[in-house]
């Protein structure tokens, strides 16, 4: 799914996109939200690595709720989509 996605951008919208989600630190932003948030990552996600992105997340954002899939790779919305779809209906209804 994910190189299908991959396949319909175009190259300058890809490049800019890559370039601004390496470049950015978000690090203060997440201090600031103040609203229920459900944060979930595979462990093993090549593209996305979950250290520097779940777990700092998860710590930075006060109450965060982190799930972590074992073996889910960076598009687990669509590889574990079952578990994906029930944890967020549970987390919405909490």
């Amino acid at each position: 799914m994910f190189w299908l996605w991959s396949m319909q951008v175009g190259l300058k919208a890809a490049f800019d996109w890559i370039k601004a989600f390496s470049e950015t630190d978000q690090t203060e932003d997440l201090k600031w939200f103040d609203v229920p948030t459900l944060i979930i990552h595979g462990d093993d996600d090549q593209i996305v690595s979950i250290g520097d992105s779940a777990l700092l997340s998860a710590k930075l954002i006060k109450g965060a709720t982190l799930k972590v899939y074992p073996g889910a790779p960076h598009g687990l919305m669509c590889t574990h989509k079952q578990q994906f779809n029930a944890d967020l209906l549970i987390f919405l209804r909490s």
